[in-house]
C-alpha cells in the first residue's frame, strides 16, 4: 500500500490517469441518467408532470450538499476511505432508486445519488496530489476529459438503455458498474491522510473566510460560472429547438447532443497547455468563443439546414470553450495550496453549478416568453459578463491581489 510521497518525488503513472479519469466519468455519470428519462419515470412512480422536475433537481441539490459538506472532508479525512465509504452511499442509493414503488422513496435515493456522486469532486484534486508541479495541468486536463466524457454520454447511453430494457435498468447497471469501481479503487488508490487536522465544525466555517480571502478562486469561480451558465442554457433548450423548428425525432436528437462529446478534447490540450504558462490568455479566449458561439445562432436564425448546421458547429465550440476553461480553472485552484485543495474545489464546483442551475432556469424561463431569439440572446450576454470580469483582471493584478492565479 502506497503512502504520501514528498511532493518532489512525487509522479502519478498513465495508467492510474487513466483509471482516475474512467471513475470520474462513470460516477459523474450518475447526475444526469435521469435527464432523458423523466417520462418514464414518472409514469412509473406515479409523480405528476408539474412535479418532473424535482426527478433532476433534487439529484443537483445532493450534489451541491456534497460539494459543500463532504468534499470538504478530504481536507481531513484520509481519501482513500472517504471516497469509498460514499462510492458505497451512491451504491445504494442507485438501487433504492432502481426498484423505488413510489416518488418519495425514488426522490430521496436521487438526493443521495447526488451526494454519492460528488466522490469525483474528490478524484480530481486527489489526481492533482498524485502528479507533480510540471505535470498538474495535463493531469488534471485528462482527468477532466473523462468526467466531461461521462457527463456527455450519460444522456444517450440512458436512453438506448431505457430503450432495451426499462429506466429502472440504467440504475442497476450504474450499481453495478459502481460496485465493480469502488472495489478496484480501494486496492490501488494510494493512502492520502491530510495533515494539520481540523474539527469539521471549523473546517465548514473555514469555507466562508477562504472565499473571502482567495481573489483567484472567486475568478475562476464566476469565470465558469458564466460559462457553465450559457452551458446549460444551449442545452436545456436546443433539444425543444430542435424538436419545434426543424423536426427532429428524439433519436435526431441524441445524435446533436452526442456532438458536445468532441468538446471534451479541449480539455487535456488547454491543460498542456497551462502547464506552459498560457493559463489567463486561454481564458479569455475561452470566454470569446463561448459568446461568439451563442451570437452566430443568434444573429443567423431561420429553420434552413444552414441554421442547423451552424447549430452543431456552435454545440461543439461552446463545449470546448466551458471544458477547456474548467481545466485550466481547477489547476489555477490546485495550485493554490494543498491542505485546502478539497474545500478550494468544493466552493469552485458549488458556484459554478450553481451558475448552471441558473443558466437552467433562464433558459425556460426565455424560451417560453421569447422563443430561441431571447434565449440565444441571454446565451451571449452570459459569457459577455464574464469577458468584462476579464477584462479588469490585468488592473487587480497590478495592484497584486491576483498574483497567485497569473502564476498559474
Amino acid at each position: 500500500m502506497r503512502k504520501e510521497q514528498p511532493n518532489q518525488a512525487r509522479s502519478i503513472s498513465s495508467w492510474m490517469m487513466v483509471l482516475l479519469a474512467a471513475a470520474c466519468g462513470l460516477i459523474v455519470a450518475n447526475l444526469y441518467y435521469a435527464q432523458t428519462l423523466v417520462g418514464p419515470i414518472c409514469d412509473a412512480i406515479g409523480l405528476t408532470s408539474t412535479a418532473a422536475g424535482l426527478i433532476v433537481t433534487v439529484t443537483q441539490i445532493g450534489y451541491v450538499v456534497g460539494l459543500l459538506f463532504i468534499v470538504p472532508l478530504s481536507d481531513v479525512i484520509e481519501n482513500r476511505r472517504l471516497t469509498v465509504f460514499m462510492l458505497l452511499v451512491a451504491i445504494a442509493a442507485l438501487l433504492t432508486a432502481a426498484f423505488a414503488p413510489n416518488a418519495s422513496l425514488f426522490l430521496i435515493a436521487s438526493l443521495f445519488i447526488g451526494i454519492g456522486s460528488v466522490v469525483a469532486q474528490i478524484l480530481v484534486p486527489f489526481a492533482a496530489y498524485l502528479a507533480s508541479e510540471v505535470q498538474r495541468g495535463r493531469v488534471v486536463g485528462n482527468v477532466m476529459s473523462g468526467l466531461l466524457l461521462g457527463i456527455m454520454f450519460a444522456r444517450p447511453l440512458a436512453s438506448f438503455i431505457t430503450s432495451l430494457w426499462g429506466w429502472r435498468a440504467i440504475f442497476i447497471l450504474s450499481a453495478i458498474v459502481i460496485s465493480l469501481l469502488t472495489a478496484l479503487l480501494s486496492y490501488v488508490l494510494p493512502e492520502r491522510k491530510p495533515t494539520p487536522m481540523v474539527r469539521y465544525g471549523k473546517l465548514i466555517l473555514s469555507l466562508g473566510a477562504i472565499l473571502q480571502q482567495t481573489p483567484a478562486l472567486r475568478r475562476r469561480a464566476l469565470y465558469q460560472a458564466c460559462l457553465f451558465g450559457a452551458f446549460s442554457l444551449f442545452w436545456t433548450v436546443v433539444p425543444i429547438h430542435l424538436a419545434d423548428n426543424f423536426g427532429m425525432s428524439q433519436r435526431g436528437i441524441a445524435w446533436f447532443a452526442l456532438v458536445g462529446v468532441g468538446g471534451a478534447i479541449a480539455a487535456p490540450i488547454a491543460g498542456r497547455l497551462a502547464d506552459k504558462g498560457w493559463g489567463k490568455w486561454l481564458t479569455g479566449l475561452a470566454i470569446i468563443v463561448a459568446a461568439l458561439s451563442f451570437l452566430l445562432i443568434h444573429l443567423f436564425q431561420s429553420y434552413s439546414t444552414l441554421a442547423l448546421i451552424l447549430l452543431f458547429v456552435s454545440a461543439f465550440t461552446l463545449d470546448m470553450a466551458v471544458s477547456g476553461n474548467l481545466v485550466i480553472s481547477q489547476r489555477a485552484i490546485y495550485s493554490l495550496g494543498s491542505e485546502a485543495r478539497g474545500r478550494l474545489n468544493g466552493l469552485f464546483m458549488s458556484i459554478f453549478f450553481a451558475g448552471g442551475a441558473i443558466g437552467s432556469f433562464l433558459g425556460g424561463w426565455s424560451y417560453t416568453h421569447g422563443g430561441w431569439k431571447l434565449t440565444s440572446l441571454i446565451g451571449t450576454i452570459l459569457p459577455l459578463l464574464a469577458l468584462v470580469y476579464f477584462f479588469t483582471e490585468k488592473r487587480m493584478t497590478r495592484v497584486g491581489t491576483d498574483s497567485k492565479m497569473q502564476g498559474s
